[in-house]
């Protein structure tokens, strides 16, 4: 049981989707046990339309997302938040991308010492960050964008207030 639920929680803080192997790796266990679970999960969840969940699987990679059944409510919800001010956590989070980026999520959460991946999701559907994976290592990095710079009226990120001192300060 420890193992889908591990399963499940990776798949729900992760916004890209996950190969077999990946879990595995991270999990410590069998490719084989990572597909038992999860056709465990897949029938769990793709089954159960009360949990307001499903798992999308393609070949060997799988993602958790949200059912179908509730697009009305979720682009509601998207559209709100999209149009809303930023929160003090993601203007928080947006600064450090700014001044220390490219930076993997790890970083990132150590230094506002909290996970931030449900701001990270946020950030990138405004258009004010992006997401590159670097597959040797498997992580993911987080910049800031085009859209970003154009909406601070700035044509480069070293042109923010103090950001050669704050760029390179040691934490």
């Amino acid at each position: 049981m420890q193992l889908l639920s591990q399963i499940t929680s990776l798949l729900f803080i992760n916004p890209q989707p996950l190969s077999i192997k990946a879990l595995a790796k991270i999990l410590e266990v069998s490719s084989q046990e990572v597909e038992e679970a999860l056709v465990e999960l897949i029938k769990k969840y793709n089954t159960d339309k009360t949990l307001g969940l499903q798992i999308l699987r393609q070949e060997d990679k799988v993602q958790m997302v949200t059912a179908a059944d509730n697009s009305k409510i979720i682009s509601k919800f998207i559209n709100e938040e999209l149009s809303g001010d930023l929160t003090l956590p993601q203007l928080e989070t947006l600064a450090i991308i700014a001044y220390r980026g490219p930076l993997p999520k790890l970083d990132i959460d150590t230094i506002r010492g909290v996970n931030c991946s449900i701001i990270l999701r946020n950030l990138i559907v405004r258009g004010l960050i992006e997401e590159s994976i670097n597959s040797k290592k498997n992580e993911s990095f987080y910049t800031i964008t085009l859209d970003f710079l154009r909406l601070l009226g700035i044509s480069s990120i070293k042109e923010l207030p103090e950001y050669e001192r704050l760029n390179t300060l040691t934490i």
